[in-house]
């Protein structure tokens, strides 16, 4: 199921006609055949493992993934996501079903509110290597799944040879409640503060007000280009109570803006507009018969300001003349003249600055030390946290909907299993990416990617490409190839560390 997850995806149903058309000998280092594929062996396959564990099963191939490939444990990333699932799935009356994740109705990550959904939750090092992963019913809290990744971290990293202190446990603001802080003890970790807390925004207000900010430059790993550029970070670093305990926050400036923020600033902008408007509209209805009664009214309306705007007046006046047409070098006879106000919006520069700062900001929240082992200063924090990045593209992969939403596995329990494969189906994507852009970086050689162009940044989609066509003739039981590996396809071999031999041996060892 693993090697149908990264050869295509076919829906399990489907798996006896995928390796009738393999060389499942030299596939699986077995042969077997295609017949023992067939959807009624992989049901009892996937009722067996769920009976043995899919935690129990995932955990151990992680560690040993984790020993062989000599993964960075310092940086421990969690999310989850949640998976749309198309059909009706059973009621949960028994007890041995109530111990199953439950496939509800929930808040939908995916937009699709009319889907019963389960949550993937993956738990990564070196930002995308999955250790531990799992499914939750559907209807889920992400700061409940935080808390239960929390008891059970410390247990977690034991396996991985890590007592508490020896990691970073690196969430977002989810993670923040009393009970996720309290449950952390002595473990480390790195989190978004929600503005939801009023600590956020008065440690966001401090800084900018304070304007004492360390520059941080780029962060970006992916080359900028002019339709995107990077955006250059600042951060201001404070302390802030959180139920009765201090913390170190980090509150960071983007010259991206946060488009939400930006959003809410622009309409606390209109609001504060609109404020004035009504006071101008009034205003404008009257016309003055003497200028001392309009510049009071002028003096009157200046001193009505709003957070971010001002008004600047001016006395226009208004000439009626008399009937007909005037006297030939005669000046035309004035009947009557009124002064009127004319009021213009001027922003409150500093204000509007400040306000537009706020947009950029955000707060991370810590307890990692400034000094020792685990030490980080700002920046090392922000680009721990950045790596977040890596967690979220995997749910990409976790997400597709050929092997997910037409499956339509109708028990709780073989979705779970689902799961398991789909997050070690990831665990091998995201190493053999690893591998190559380990070589890469000890060796300091590109390989050709897209367009035949050279990268420093090759992905597994992108080698996958590179081996479309390969032709392996089978003669009795020796193996060939139909020609011989072009320099690309070599290349990328040698980045992987893997000989030729895997196109020929069922056991190149």
């Amino acid at each position: 199921m693993v090697l149908d997850t990264l050869s295509g995806r076919s829906p399990i149903y489907r798996l006896e006609e995928f390796f009738s058309q393999q060389d499942i000998e030299l596939l699986l280092g077995k042969d077997v055949t295609a017949k023992a594929f067939n959807d009624t062996n992989i049901g009892r396959t996937l009722d067996r493992i769920y009976e043995v564990g899919t935690m129990k099963i995932l955990s151990q191939l992680a560690v040993n993934a984790v020993n062989v490939f000599s993964c960075d444990m310092r940086h421990v990333h969690f999310d989850t996501t949640s998976v749309s699932v198309w059909g009706d799935y059973a009621l949960y009356n028994n007890e041995n079903e109530s111990k199953k994740i439950k496939i509800v109705h929930g808040h939908s990550k995916d937009h699709r509110p009319d889907l019963k959904q389960f949550l993937i939750k993956t738990l990564c090092v070196e930002k995308n290597i999955p250790i531990l992963g799992g499914c939750d019913d559907g209807n889920a809290s992400d700061k409940t799944v935080n808390n239960q990744v929390l008891t059970n971290i410390s247990k977690t990293m034991a396996r991985h040879g890590l007592a508490p202190g020896a990691y970073v446990y690196i969430a977002d603001s989810a993670m923040v409640t009393e009970d996720n802080l309290r449950t952390m003890d002595e473990n480390l970790f790195i989190t978004r503060l929600p503005f939801t807390y009023n600590e956020c925004n008065t440690a966001i207000r401090n800084a900018i007000l304070s304007d004492d900010w360390e520059d941080l430059g780029v962060l970006a790993e992916n080359t900028p280009s002019s339709s995107r550029p990077p955006a250059l970070y600042r951060a201001s670093e404070t302390k802030v109570t959180l139920y009765g305990k201090e913390y170190r926050a980090v509150v960071v400036h983007s010259s991206a803006h946060d488009k939400r923020r930006q959003k809410r600033i622009d309409r606390q902008l209109n609001d504060s507009k609109v404020i004035l408007e009504k006071a101008v509209e009034a205003e404008n209805k009257i016309a003055y018969f003497c200028r001392k009664d309009a510049e009071a009214a002028c003096s009157r309306l200046e001193k009505i300001s709003s957070k971010y705007y001002r008004l600047e007046t001016e006395i226009v006046e208004k000439v009626k003349y008399a009937r007909g047409r005037p006297s030939k070098n005669k000046p035309r006879r004035v009947v009557e003249t009124r002064f009127v106000i004319e009021a213009k919006f001027k922003e409150k520069s500093i204000e509007i600055e400040q306000k537009q700062d706020e947009a950029g900001c955000f707060v991370l929240l810590t307890n990692v030390p400034r000094e020792g082992k685990l030490a980080h200063n700002s920046e090392e924090i922000l680009r721990a946290y950045k790596e977040r990045h890596g967690v979220e593209r995997n749910f990409a992969f976790l997400k597709d909907p050929l092997i997910v939403n037409d499956l339509f596995l109708k028990k709780a329990s073989r979705i779970e299993v689902l799961g398991m494969i789909l997050i070690i189906a990831l665990l091998v994507w995201n190493l053999i990416e690893r591998s190559l852009r380990k070589h890469i970086e000890e060796s300091g050689e590109s390989i050709t990617g897209w367009d035949n162009r050279q990268t420093y940044r090759p992905t597994t989609f992108m080698m996958t490409t590179k081996f479309f066509g390969i032709q392996v003739i089978k003669l009795d039981e020796t193996r060939v190839l139909g020609a011989k590996l072009t320099k690309v396809q070599l290349s990328y071999l040698r980045a992987m560390n893997l000989p030729i031999s895997i196109f020929t041996d069922p056991k190149p060892g």
